[in-house]
């Protein structure tokens, strides 16, 4: 009797491991169900929610599923096209891609992998976008570059319209980036005491010869070789910090995955023949040019294209 108790047991508590395993087990099956074909590449249920936070994160509002999907498969395209033209990208591109948009976050890569984990969404998820959007522009640019050229009297004529002078002055600086440095995982009240540190050898630079030199005497303190920049090529936050600092003068600490960052202003030269204003306007006739191509060559392609719904 007791040996019949014992297989009961057993049975029981197989039985019972089984439903419990399969009850696991739905999630990732229900994730891992492929929902579309696009020229033969799997789109997957997890692929869709991933792809639905980016979107989300980016446009603060909750995508369609359909234009989720159809974003995935347009990637899906784009990746076929550029291996049929021999196009590809090595995983390096791709981490460097990831790592740029960090740092436009003021974050490293970990912090900002970080930050996309807490919203649900994987590293590995923005990384097969940008894998996409990178083939993609190789195949742009590759195909059209010709007609993607902005010339000078495009830029001039674009100018003219928009009633913008082209005959703005920008500035050519000549900059030491200067880093008070800050180890990662320090607490508030070390970050802050760089800061201070940082405002200190502020107020002591007086001049690029002594102050660079000072500079590279303190501790935990990099100072960078120095580089030549166009007012045009800087974003508009750092152009107007520049704008009103004085030659020989550092501008103002601000945060970095590294540390607190200051420019010492070493030289200053203007020129007419790369303002921000044509500057701005040769980019905004580019990117209207790469769009326009962009569309209907992603749209011949999906002409052609295999798509297969499975559900």
């Amino acid at each position: 009797m007791s040996g019949t108790l014992t297989k009961r047991r057993i049975l029981g508590l197989w039985l019972a491991c089984v439903i419990v395993g399969a009850t696991l087990a739905v999630p990732h099956v229900a994730q891992a169900q492929v929902v579309v074909i696009a020229n033969g590449s799997p789109i997957t249920e997890l692929d869709i929610s991933q792809r639905s936070k980016l979107m989300s994160a980016g446009g603060h509002k909750t995508p369609s599923r359909q234009d989720v999907i159809n974003e995935l498969i347009d990637d899906r395209l784009k990746i076929s096209k550029g291996k049929y033209y021999g196009l590809d990208v090595s995983d390096k591109e791709v981490d460097n891609a990831f790592s740029n948009m960090a740092q436009r976050q003021r974050m490293s890569p970990e912090q900002f992998e970080q930050v996309l984990s807490r919203s649900g969404i994987s590293a590995n998820a923005l990384k097969a976008r940008l894998r996409a959007q990178l083939i993609w522009n190789q195949l742009v640019r590759g195909r059209f570059g010709t007609s993607l050229e902005v010339g000078d009297a495009d830029v001039a004529s674009a100018l003219r319209k928009a009633n913008v002078a082209d005959s703005i002055a920008g500035y050519v600086y000549t900059l030491y980036p200067i880093t008070v440095i800050v180890p990662n995982g320090s607490p508030p009240g070390v970050v802050d005491a760089k800061r201070r540190e940082a405002e200190n050898l502020r107020s002591r630079f007086v001049g690029c010869d002594a102050g660079v030199r000072l500079a590279r005497a303190l501790r935990d303190v990099a100072v960078r070789e120095p580089v030549t920049r166009s007012s045009a090529e800087l974003p508009e936050q750092l152009r107007d910090v520049l704008a009103k600092l004085e030659i020989g003068r550092l501008s103002a600490p601000e945060p970095t995955p590294q540390g607190w960052q200051m420019f010492a202003m070493c030289n200053k030269k203007e020129t007419t023949s790369d303002s921000p204003a044509k500057r701005e306007m040769r980019d905004k006739l580019y990117n209207e040019r790469y769009e326009a191509e962009s569309k209907k060559f992603l749209e011949d392609i999906r002409r052609s294209a295999m798509i297969e719904y499975k559900r």
